[in-house]
């Protein structure tokens, strides 16, 4: 279910303004040439109901930040083919593991429409790049809390890269209400009320939540990365203003 509030994203094709259709996500994700470590990935990340949400659309131009080893990039290619792009952030001096895997991914046929963008996530935008439709951050900026990353210039960037109307779609683990943002490193989580807060200075507005990956049950005193349990998920859509 999706909050009261939401804002029907434009969808329109980036060379010529023309609204195009919504892709058949699931067609998508069934797609024969995707790997089985992504298919895997699929009853964990149970993305469909993210990308209706993000309304990822043909044409569009989308910056994936935190892509690590490129899943959900791969994801925005193939839903803005055949005439879209897609960029996959990650810094260059990430770990090598996810960098190997993002640069294997990136000579895939399902990702001519996209290029690997290694960039500081405090100095996300690729060279050129402006007036994006999209950008998504998936379970990534709890790590920018204990990284020497300046948050503000990263969400500053976001926001004047994104054409007037265009959204910024992050989800992420959630911690207890009023945790400090030190449980970024310890647990792997971050309040969802820091995150608003911090978009909402660089100029961001909140147009809608959505309960998909939300878990009531969760104690949220344990570490994501080795859950005893499933991990309560909250997804924000934010907009810059028209």
């Amino acid at each position: 279910m999706v909050a009261l509030g939401v804002a029907v994203c434009a969808g329109f094709n980036a060379g010529s303004g023309r609204a195009q259709a919504a892709p058949d996500y699931a067609a998508l994700l069934a797609a024969p040439d995707r790997s089985d470590a992504d298919r895997e990935a699929d009853k964990r990340r149970d993305p469909i109901p993210f990308l209706k949400f993000a309304d990822v659309r043909p044409g569009m131009k989308v910056l994936d930040m935190g892509a690590g080893g490129g899943y959900s990039t791969e994801l925005m290619a193939r839903a803005v083919a055949p005439n879209g792009m897609v960029w996959g952030q990650y810094p260059a001096d990430g770990p090598a593991r996810a960098l190997d895997a993002l640069a294997a991914r990136m000579k895939t046929p399902a990702m001519k429409n996209a290029a690997a963008d290694l960039q500081p996530f405090d100095d996300p935008i690729p060279s050129g790049v402006s007036n994006l439709d999209l950008i998504t951050f998936l379970f990534y900026y709890h790590d920018t809390t204990y990284m020497n990353v300046d948050r503000a210039a990263m969400d500053n960037k976001m926001f004047a890269a994104l054409k007037p109307g265009g959204f910024l779609v992050l989800a992420d683990h959630a911690a207890k209400e009023g945790a400090d943002v030190s449980v970024g490193k310890s647990l792997h989580r971050i309040d969802e009320a820091i995150v608003r807060k911090e978009l909402e200075a660089a100029g961001f507005k909140f147009v809608a939540e959505a309960d998909f990956w939300r878990v009531p049950g969760d104690t949220k005193d344990f570490s994501s990365l080795r859950p005893p349990s499933p991990v309560d998920g909250f997804v924000l859509k934010m907009q810059k203003p028209k």
